[in-house]
């Protein structure tokens, strides 16, 4: 029997056989190292963000997965033919692990450069910058394109869902949160849209957890993560990334805060307490949540949460290469590499290194001040 197939690469979404005659779509697999098999009769099924998700399936090896077609094949007739179709083509698909949720599926178009982009080293180390127009650092430019990111940082993935009819009531909601915010009367949020903004455009990570609500629940600015992603990786695994963000004019003083706040972090009472407060948090949407979900257990071993954990460390300063040039030369550049290794010499002094994994953001500003003052103009316009 001849079947209809529809592919989903997301992790755990799985392939699906809906027989011509129009039956019950059958899952017989995620993409990855194993297939899942799933049993080749009517079950009860989920649809879940309008993919077929099959109950009861089993993870078989490619050898497994023709034993048991094989051993199967007399019970089940013409099924059997489309699978072993799919399962032979599938040696010839490379796994896509980048697992995504839908509404997280599309960013604003990009704005800043990355510079400067080392992964061999620890901390790993990148930096980018908004660039330079007329002359002039590109500071409305930049301002602008925070704004385009503070719906995607604030709301939760449900209120990402937006329509025409609904465009302008969810962009004023993300701007009341935004401008409500503890971290915005401190004049922090800046920092924390460019962190989530960078990860997400640049890295791939969605959130986990509704950050702004997280922030509320916790009542505490200073401690709480900044940022509340997580990374799939091409391999099946995952990390999550617990992100500091610091929007400083002196980048001394903004290095030595951020240390300071992961250490805290990584404080074994700390930590115990952030689990309790952000596991419920944790959104069942996302790809692997189970996984994800029991690393925030009372239970678990906060062993086991390090070993999935990077702490990315977003600096967001004055930076005298910025106010010393006009344009993106050689020069500009090798300043800018001085000023990142001066803030990594800070990071690995403080031997944050040597406990946890750190990565280290740049974003060089001409102006702290000037952009606080710029995107405050812009935010109040919405959330008046």
């Amino acid at each position: 029997m001849a079947g209809r197939i529809r592919a989903s690469f997301a992790s755990g979404a799985g392939l699906c056989i809906r027989p011509r005659s129009g039956g019950v779509p059958h899952q017989i697999g995620s993409l990855g190292m194993q297939l899942a098999a799933s049993e080749l009769v009517p079950q009860t099924e989920a649809l879940r963000d309008g993919r077929w998700c099959c109950r009861g399936a089993r993870p078989l090896g490619f050898a497994d997965d023709r034993r048991y077609l094989a051993a199967h094949q007399e019970r089940r007739g013409g099924h059997v033919h489309v699978l072993r179709t799919v399962l032979s083509r599938l040696h010839q698909v490379r796994p896509n692990r980048r697992a995504t949720v839908k509404s997280y599926s599309q960013v604003p178009a990009r704005l800043l450069a990355c510079l400067y982009d080392s992964k061999s080293e620890s901390p790993s180390l990148a930096a980018y910058c908004a660039g330079f127009e007329l002359k002039q650092w590109r500071c409305e430019p930049l301002a602008d394109h925070i704004m385009e990111w503070i719906a995607d940082y604030a709301l939760i993935e449900d209120e990402l869902r937006v329509s025409h009819a609904n465009m302008y009531v969810r962009l004023k909601e993300a701007a009341a949160r935004v401008y409500k915010s503890a971290a915005y009367k401190a004049r922090g949020e800046v920092g924390e849209i460019m962190l989530h903004a960078i990860c997400r455009d640049f890295f791939g990570t969605i959130p986990f957890a509704p950050r702004v609500f997280y922030l509320t629940s916790s009542n505490d600015v200073v401690k709480s993560f900044d940022m509340v992603h997580v990374l799939y990786k091409d391999t099946g695994e995952f990390e999550l990334w617990l992100g500091e963000a610091k929007f400083y004019k002196d980048p001394i003083e903004a290095v030595t805060s951020a240390i300071k706040s992961v250490q805290t972090h990584i404080d074994a009472g700390f930590l115990k307490n952030e689990k309790l407060l952000l596991g419920p948090q944790i959104s069942k949407d996302i790809p692997q949540y189970e996984e994800i979900r029991s690393l925030f257990s009372v239970q678990t071993s906060l062993d086991k949460l390090f070993s999935a954990a990077v702490f990315p460390i977003c600096i967001a300063c004055d930076s005298k290469a910025v106010q010393k040039h006009t344009s993106q030369t050689k020069a500009y550049v090798e300043l800018l590499e001085k000023e990142l290794r001066a803030l990594q010499k800070k990071i690995v002094d403080s031997g944050l290194t040597s406990k946890t994994k750190v990565m280290l953001i740049y974003v060089p500003l001409g102006s702290k001040d000037a952009l606080a003052a710029a995107f405050d103009k812009k935010l109040k316009g919405i959330a008046a």
